[in-house]
């Protein structure tokens, strides 16, 4: 065909096949209208990030946390999530949709999810509790049973009744730029493998395109100004098609980016041992038990660093040392029990649905994920004494930083102080452990302290900060339209999911509650496609 070739129009544009793009395009095909994906990756990658995402959700009073006696409520998530959120006076937007998440997370999360096919583990997790800063004062975590992959598998089943008549997909085909004929949005151009400049026509264009994080230099341009520079090593957790350039593009055509400089990052990457792209990473979650240690061997402090509690202080205080990388130290016991790794790809047992593998790995821990980092990833050292595992972490860095004294000293010191008894745990990383195992769901997670180097073999991960998810992005209104400095609508035109900060242009604000993400593109693709 030859360049700049007109397809027929349609009554909807979706340029983005994440899970906020086809819950759009679910709910707009089920009002009958026609609808046109665009995304720049292959069929098989369909779903975006979803696709390999745990599936975990921050949901308000649901049945799980009833029957778990949590009582939770509207008021309360509200104010923690503005306590954790900081919002400006600019996030007018941003805080309704705030609101607007909290007063429906049953009604247009929870209960869509279920109407899908999809249900939810029994158990719910209590993350982000914030430090100085109060996060959840309850447990809201709910992990979808089957991962995220399960509730992608089940929309498209859904979208496969319209393939062929109302919906039609272009994959390999990126959106380079939007069309605008005098000041309404009436479509968009893009480019293929076969052929650039394309223009698709429709009534309405719909960004769900997601964030930048796959772009690391964009990431590095919008890095908090009140934090130090990257650090070395950053790693990208997300994927190249990523790349900001949809937010760049509503910019030129007079819309409004805002809260940029806000993301959640997560700072215990590693490098994915089969990577689909440069810089490909992996996030672990923090083992608790583990202790964390500078590049040289001295513990990381005087604030311990403890996952579950504020993501986003944890990444600033790795990241303002400018180390080269840093260091978790555990024994086989802590990382039997406390491993876990970010996405579906590593919790098997909760993707395929198998509850006795489920049990069994939370009753004598995750062996499988264990052997397989060991096995797979470089990161990830085993040795029988300190003096042989600081000869392979050495190995590993080009500087050859790591000081088996300072090791040595920094490992005798916590063991020392958890050999005293609980009566005399004067160290913040211990009282947040046990703090941590009041909470049923989390008590299995975490273990008891005990001396590191006195349970088996010990384990070194080495580790760099990972991009993850924008917090900010296009400014929009409570019907998901985007819109201009005067906060005035740009007809034709809609942002959802990552692409428009899950909501506002940063509904988290500077933290998110975690599980916002998965929840937040589906309430605004929902709310995107009823406004229309």
């Amino acid at each position: 065909m030859p360049s700049n070739t007109h397809q027929s129009q349609s009554d909807l544009i979706i340029i983005g096949a994440g899970i906020a793009g086809l819950v759009c395009a679910l709910e707009a095909l089920r009002q009958g209208k026609s609808v046109r994906i665009i995304d720049a990756q292959n069929r098989d990658q369909c779903g975006g990030l979803a696709r390999v995402a745990f599936g975990g959700m921050m949901l308000v009073d649901t049945p799980e946390q009833v029957s778990k006696g949590i009582k939770d409520s509207a008021e309360l998530a509200y104010r923690d999530w503005c306590s954790f959120a900081n919002f400006t006076e600019n996030d007018e937007w941003s805080k309704k949709w705030a609101k607007f998440y909290i007063e429906n997370s049953v009604s247009e999360i929870y209960e869509y999810v279920h109407s899908l096919g999809v249900k939810y583990l029994p158990a719910v997790n209590w993350v982000e509790r914030g430090t100085y800063t109060s996060g959840n004062t309850v447990p809201r975590y709910h992990i979808l049973w089957g991962a995220s992959l399960r509730l992608i598998t089940q929309i498209k089943n859904h979208l496969s009744e319209f393939e062929g008549s109302l919906l039609s997909y272009q994959f390999e085909t990126k959106a380079t730029q939007l069309i605008k004929n005098n000041n309404i949005v009436v479509g968009c151009i893009a480019s293929s493998n076969q052929q650039d400049n394309i223009e698709y026509y429709a009534e309405h264009t719909v960004i769900a395109t997601g964030g930048f994080t796959g772009n690391l230099n964009m990431v590095k341009n919008h890095w908090p100004t009140n934090w130090k520079a990257p650090m070395d090593g950053l790693l990208n957790g997300t994927h190249p098609t990523n790349d900001g350039k949809m937010h760049e593009q509503v910019e030129s055509i007079g819309g409004v980016t805002s809260n940029m400089q806000n993301m959640w990052n997560y700072a215990a990457g590693i490098p994915n041992p089969n990577p689909d792209f440069e810089n490909h990473g992996l996030s672990l979650i923090p083992s608790r038990s583990a202790l964390w240690v500078d590049h040289n061997g001295t513990r990381i402090g005087p604030e311990p660093l403890v996952a579950g509690f504020d993501t986003l202080k944890m990444c600033q205080q790795i990241n303002d040392l400018q180390l080269p990388h840093s260091w978790q130290i555990m024994n086989r016991k802590i990382a039997l029990k406390e491993l876990a790794i970010s996405g579906c790809e590593h919790n098997t047992a909760i993707r395929d649905r198998k509850i006795f593998s489920l049990l069994k790995d939370l009753v004598f821990g995750n062996k499988t994920l264990l052997n397989k980092m060991l096995n797979e990833s470089d990161h990830f050292i085993i040795a029988d004494d300190l003096n042989s595992l600081t000869t392979k972490m050495n190995q590993l860095t080009s500087d050859h930083s790591m000081s088996v004294k300072k090791l040595s000293l920094s490992l005798d010191k916590y063991d020392d102080m958890i050999k005293r008894g609980p009566k005399f745990w004067s160290d913040d990383q211990l009282r947040r452990i046990m703090e941590v195992r009041t909470w049923g769901t989390d008590r299995m997670r975490t273990c008891y302290p005990k001396p590191i180097q006195t349970n088996g073999p010990l384990i070194a991960v080495k580790l760099n900060l990972i991009t993850r998810k924008c917090l900010g992005g296009i400014k929009t209104d409570l019907n998901c339209r985007v819109l201009d400095p005067m906060d005035k609508p740009i007809e034709g035109l809609l942002a959802i999911g990552e692409a428009a900060g899950f909501g506002g242009g940063g509904a988290s604000g500077q933290r998110s509650l975690e599980g916002t993400f998965l929840s937040g593109c589906i309430l605004t693709a929902r709310q995107a496609a009823r406004s229309l």
